[in-house]
């Protein structure tokens, strides 16, 4: 480290830089700087949640380019593209190897977030780590003194994890049914964390949670810490860590619909009420006893570093907090209490002022200067030298001055105060500086000092330290010397229970001891345990981390040492190593393997990937880093794993879905189907590859999906009209969509269309392209007939050779004569190749009428004859049809024919397309009995009846 002699400019850079209308953002954020060999460095603004400050959730912002400079900004070095904000960190001196190396949350490129590590000017992508192999939750990464905090969304719930001095990450342990909303880092700077967790079942308040030294089990301080809101719309916890007196922590607890201030000396072992004041400040007793009566304080600092807040403490005034507060129960009256003693920290509580002020400790708590809240204004300041017993005023300006602010000068030969405020709303900002030397006669001697012992109502002993601490005499006015060392000496305790807190799985029950609890089983060995090796064997109890007593109920208290036994594998645990039961085809797949109870060393790991492939270990320290596989082919998959030594042996399993990304989907159904009739819907989904796939069938007007796996549904239509139907296909992350309109008839009939070859050279094979052209041929069909266009469907199937069908929906008032004259009319223009349209300049397309298998009839009008004699005409005519083929060797034109049928003979129509299919495969047919057969009988019949065929039908017909 270098001498830092030149001054570092650290600013905000923006640079705009349009294209196209576009504009990027290109930013910098500096906040501190430090010296590297001769660079200055300037310090990202990292993220530090403030004890009491807990965000409110809010949607997560966008990420940002991250730069550095070592030149005082001459020069930026992009490090990365995508990074959260206020979710990057320099280097902790003694932790990171490297003084450069950031520490950021990155987004990936498919939306994902992961913990990314490298140095400031080589951050390349082949230069960076990732200590955290997975991905993580945005705005999650907390780099917190010795501690790396991490979210990971598991199975639905937010799963946590920690890095103790830059080791592996491992899962944070609360206790089984915490269950948290919401966790928040109170503090981590005194060897354990102190967590805020929002519970399942709490809304406004917070439970308080310690740690062991790693950061790992964590067990219960206080229940229902309070919170408020603050003004920018934060929860703020009221929870407040005195500065100076390790272990000691004031909170607010709502308790029977009231909220009780409580105080602990032993980070959170025990807790107890305030005392409140004995007298008012006129001297007047104040009945207030415990627990029925207590002092309740406001535990929230200023925002403003200024002023003092509602409370305040220094760490180098130990034994002095100055807080703002009331009695709970009787007096509500807002007054400010300082507690102090000679001899014990929290034997006297008073009042000092009635109203609120704002208070500031100078010269290392030698003297006490407190100025009104900025609401009023003022020309006086109150100074005391007996630690707020006694206070003097004195004037420091002539004009009243609404003071916003005090900043006192740090350093002991350097006596000024600084005071900024306002004469009136509307005047400019003043400025008034204040030598206080001159209230001081002299420098301390050692006469002018005396001891100080802190205390527990009376118990020397806190945190296993007797401490004694030196303070000037209250009402002498001398100044500290710059030698001036507040703690004298500190000896250890001998340790008693009150130095022990229940261990991870234990609570403490009404008598005072650890019990575990019921979902925690306390013969539990951990699975590294091996035989012949040793662990310890937890009591219920461990010592409050920083507590230093020795002997005593230590061994009492303190784990035992025991030989692991051999026992059978139990608890066997198998997941992904990202949470998920979905993977993509051909990506990575890492398994974990965990035992609850077991010789890990010596037992035999087995694991069956479910697709022909398996692997196995002779111990379960091999399968620390994971187990990966990749999967060739999509599908479900039983992913088996066994644990087995000489005593026994345990088993689970893990159905994981390997997808592959959904192409593209095609709903595949008739165009119009028959009232009444179930008719089959299918989905083809590409690529074709086998994967677990989820269909999501809307068919008509149904507001809730039918779910199935399979790609087919069955389904029947009970009122005539256009009904939609809609599936969607899910496999892996990928929905994809597709929908057709289906026309439901009373009865109907329809022809096989086919078309010149050159309509093939122009087939994209795409939905919108069969649409356009099937317009086009019911105009087509339109121009050679005079059925009516509401009456006329054309649909166009997939695939080539191209090909359609023809729907006839006749009205049902029409007779029948008329029916069949417009029907003859289409037949008879298809026939004679007047049915044509032009596809683009130069290239017309005929439309053919196309022969098929026996087409379907469907009827479902009374018969007007006999079974006998509709038998007998069929055979007739068949006969009739072979010999004209034999002698004629003509094409006949065939009409498929979707009729109306008696109910009780009603016969099926059994469709399938597919995409490869040109036209559908047809069956159940019958054929008609009232036409002439040959095309020279058809168009004499037709023509001495109904014109040219083409434009008219008289009503003859």
């Amino acid at each position: 480290m270098c001498a830092c002699i030149h001054v570092c400019v650290c600013i905000h850079v923006c640079v705009w830089r349009f294209i196209q209308y576009n504009i990027t953002y290109l930013t910098a954020y500096c906040r501190t700087h430090f010296c590297v060999g001769s660079n200055i460095w300037c310090e990202n603004e990292a993220f530090q949640l403030h004890p009491r400050d807990t965000p409110t959730p809010t949607p997560p912002p966008p990420p940002l380019l991250l730069y550095s400079s070592v030149d005082f900004g001459r020069k930026w070095q992009l490090i990365h593209e995508h990074v959260t904000p206020n979710r990057f960190y320099w280097s902790v001196a003694g932790l990171d190897k490297e003084p450069d190396l950031i520490h950021m949350e990155a987004h990936t490129p498919d939306g994902n977030v992961q913990y990314v590590t490298c140095r400031a000017q080589t951050c390349t992508e082949a230069n960076r780590n990732y200590p955290f192999p997975g991905y993580i939750d945005i705005s999650s990464l907390v780099v917190q003194d010795d501690y790396i905090f991490i979210q990971v969304p598991t199975s639905g719930r937010a799963t946590y994890y920690v890095s103790y001095k830059r080791d592996s990450f491992i899962q944070i342990k609360l206790p089984k049914y915490s269950l948290p909303k919401d966790l928040h880092i109170v503090s981590s700077d005194e060897k354990q964390v102190f967590a805020a967790v929002q519970e399942w079942n709490q809304n406004d308040t917070y439970n308080l949670y310690l740690s062991d030294t790693r950061g790992i089990f964590f067990t219960l301080a206080m229940e229902n810490v309070k919170t408020t809101r603050g003004i920018g719309g934060n929860q703020m916890l009221d929870l407040y860590e005195v500065a100076g007196i390790k272990g000691m922590l004031i909170a607010n607890k709502r308790q029977d619909n009231q909220v009780k201030t409580y105080i602990t000396y032993n980070k959170g072992r025990d807790w107890r009420l305030l005392q409140a004041p004995a007298t008012d400040l006129d001297g007047n007793d104040i009945h207030c006893i415990l627990p029925f009566c207590s002092l309740h304080l406001q535990l929230h600092g200023s925002e403003n570093p200024y002023v003092s807040g509602a409370i305040s403490s220094k760490s180098s005034v130990p034994g002095i907090i100055v807080a703002t507060g009331e009695q709970n129960l009787q007096t509500h009256t807002d007054c400010t209490h300082r507690s102090s003693s000679k001899r014990s920290f929290t034997e006297k509580t008073f009042f000092i002022f009635e109203e609120e002020h704002n208070i500031w400790f100078l010269d290392k708590g030698g003297a006490l200067v407190a100025v009104k809240q900025p609401s009023v204004s003022t020309r006086h300041l109150w100074v005391s030298f007996d630690e707020g017993r006694q206070w003097t005023q004195h004037s420091f300006s002539s004009v009243p001055l609404f003071v916003d602010g005090v900043l006192v000068e740090a350093g002991a030969q350097n006596q000024i105060m600084t005071f900024f405020g306002h004469f009136s709303h509307r005047s400019e900002w003043q400025l008034i500086k204040i030598d206080y030397k001159s209230i001081f006669s002299r420098k301390c001697t050692e006469e002018d000092y005396q001891t100080w012992h802190l205390h527990n109502q009376g118990e020397p002993c806190v945190m296993g330290q007797k401490q004694i601490f030196m303070k000037r005499r209250p009402g002498n006015y001398c100044m500290l010397g710059k030698d001036y060392s507040r703690i004298l000496s500190a000896e250890s305790c001998i340790c008693r229970a009150h130095d022990f807190e229940c261990d991870y799985g234990y609570e403490r029950r009404s008598d005072g001891n650890c019990r575990a609890s019921f979902w925690f089983n306390p013969s539990t060995v951990s699975r590294s345990c091996s035989q012949g090796q040793n662990y310890f064997n937890s009591t219920g109890y461990r010592k409050v981390v920083l507590n230093n007593c020795t002997k005593g109920v230590k061994d009492m208290y303190s784990a035992r040492k025991q030989q692991c036994p051999n026992r059978p594998p139990k608890g066997l645990v198998l997941t992904s190593k990202d949470g998920k039961l979905t993977a993509s085809m051909g990506s990575n797949v890492t398994f974990l393997v965990r035992l609850d109870e077991g010789d890990s060393m010596r037992t035999n790991i087995q694991l069956e990937f479910g697709d022909g492939t398996a692997v196995s270990y002779s111990n379960l320290s091999w399968t620390e880093e994971g187990i990966k596989h990749i999967y060739k082919s999509a599908g479900l998959f039983r992913v088996t794993a066994l644990a087995e030594n000489t005593l026994g042996y345990d088993t689970t399993t893990l159905f994981l879905h390997v997808t592959c990304p959904v192409e593209h989907v095609q709903l595949l159904a008739p165009f119009v189907i028959i009232r009444n009739k179930e008719v089959n819907i299918s989905a083809v989904v590409l690529p074709s590859q086998s994967r677990t796939v989820t269909y999501f069938w809307w068919l008509g007007n149904n507001t809730e999906p039918v779910i199935t796996l399979d790609g087919s549904i069955s389904h029947t239509f009970t009122s005539e009209g256009v009904h939609t139907i809609t599936v969607q296909v899910s496999a892996g992350s990928s929905i994809l969509q597709d929908t057709r309109s289906l026309v439901v008839k009373e009865f109907f009939k329809s022809l096989l269309l086919s078309f010149s070859p050159n309509l093939d050279e122009f087939n994209p094979d795409i939905p919108e392209w069969r649409q356009d052209v099937g317009r086009v041929i019911k105009k087509a069909l339109l121009r050679v007939s005079d059925f009516p266009e509401e009456h006329l469907l054309v649909a166009v199937f997939p695939g080539v050779p191209t090909a359609a069908e023809l729907f006839l929906v006749p009205n049902k008032n029409q007779s029948d004569d008329r029916k069949k004259c417009e029907e003859d009319v289409i037949v008879t223009a298809l026939n004679q190749n007047l049915v044509e349209f032009e596809l683009k300049p130069g290239v017309r397309v005929i439309v053919y009428n196309t022969q098929l298998t026996l087409a379907p009839l469907v009827d479902s009008s009374p018969r007007h004859s006999s079974s006998a004699m509709l038998m007998l005409l069929s055979v007739v005519f068949l006969g009739l049809a072979v010999f004209l083929i034999y002698k004629f060797k003509r094409k006949i034109p065939w009409i498929n024919i979707y009729a109306e049928v008696n109910q009780e003979k009603e016969q099926e129509m059994i469709g399938s397309v597919g995409q490869s299919d040109s036209t559908p495969k047809i069956t159940l047919s019958e054929f008609t009995t009232s036409k002439e057969l040959m095309e020279k009988e058809l168009d004499a019949r037709v023509k001495s009846k109904c014109g040219d065929g083409r434009r008219w039908c008289s009503p003859s017909c």
